[in-house]
């Protein structure tokens, strides 16, 4: 595998990040992904006819990680989108942001950012880096030959995000779609002339619909629907009532929603189903009460964070933290 390229300037170089903390993540299974990438970029690998993308694709995170890709830079322009999920992100001497579902971050070439705080949380995120031939700051965009777009057009575009200093944008649905098209051909390789056509056709589909976006001032946002508001809430006041009976039904019932729409809403919000996000809740509890109440015993822990037994909460529990409650709890305590 090639190096990470390299970026110079007066005094200073750097080298592109080559993704270790994701596949790490990957190798471990902790964490879904389909990509293809060029260089020291993860993924299957992308064929000179696509030589200007870096990296595609998407991450998909069921549940917090251990790990974030901390500050880095990239050799082209990249374009984030998250699906599900929300992801905190920065950018050096900017502002912070928590970056939810639907919203789009752009970042130019060798610009220094941070996803995650410093750990990346349960999430949907997709990526595309696009090389426009900056390897110092004051050198020319070069777009790929094989963009469609008008270069009149294309060259607005690069004079707008030279100067533009706010990364994070609300997404149309077509940029969205765009997205989840290049995931799904990211996970079908590039193997084939008809892989790479397909490939070049949909970046084509995703710059068009950004310049678009772009042009028409995209920065108005959209405010949620109350039925999104609520279960917003209900989400986030869920930790203070995990003793309760909760099922699929219950909780879109306090919602005021059926469960298909209550199902859609949590998927986007926390990039895993009800039932998943109750369970996940129930074992973060029942770890802090493991690390805080040494005199409670494992049972009563169970079933004061909501669990109908002792056994089924040790499989989870071995499930989210690679051990049983009671190791746990004694290596926890050992380490403070």
């Amino acid at each position: 595998m090639k190096r990470p390229a390299i970026f110079r300037s007066p005094g200073q170089l750097f080298h592109a990040d080559s993704c270790e903390p994701l596949k790490q993540a990957v190798s471990a299974g902790t964490v879904q992904m389909a990509a293809l990438g060029r260089k020291a970029y993860p993924g299957g690998r992308l064929p000179n006819d696509l030589r200007e993308v870096c990296l595609c694709g998407y991450w998909d995170a069921a549940c917090d990680q251990p790990w974030g890709p901390g500050w880095h830079r990239n050799e082209g322009l990249e374009f984030s989108f998250v699906e599900g999920g929300k992801v905190p992100f920065a950018i050096e001497g900017g502002r912070t942001f928590v970056v939810e579902p639907g919203h789009l971050i752009i970042t130019r070439p060798w610009q220094r950012h941070r996803v995650g705080n410093p750990n990346v949380p349960a999430s949907r995120f997709h990526w595309l880096i696009l090389d426009v031939g900056v390897r110092r700051a004051n050198q020319a965009w070069i777009w790929p030959t094989w963009l469609l777009y008008p270069r009149a057009a294309l060259q607005r575009m690069t004079h707008f995000l030279l100067r533009n200093d706010q990364p994070v944008w609300r997404a149309n649905e077509e940029i969205a779609c765009c997205f989840r098209k290049l995931g799904k051909a990211a996970s079908l390789g590039a193997t084939t002339p008809e892989a790479i056509a397909r490939l070049k056709i949909l970046i084509n589909g995703f710059i068009i619909a950004l310049a678009e976006m772009l042009e028409q001032n995209g920065t108005s946002d959209r405010r949620p629907s109350i039925t999104e508001q609520a279960t917003r809430l209900f989400l986030t006041k869920l930790p203070e009532c995990l003793d309760e009976p909760w099922t699929l039904e219950s909780m879109a019932r306090k919602c005021g929603l059926g469960r298909s729409r209550f199902s859609a809403y949590c998927r986007q919000i926390t990039n895993v189903s009800p039932l998943e996000y109750l369970i996940r809740c129930r074992v973060d509890a029942a770890a802090q009460l493991l690390l805080n109440r040494p005199e409670m015993n494992i049972t009563d822990i169970a079933f004061a964070c909501g669990f109908q037994s002792s056994q089924y909460f040790a499989t989870v529990f071995r499930n989210r933290f690679k051990c049983a409650p009671r190791t746990w709890r004694r290596q926890s305590l050992a380490a403070r």
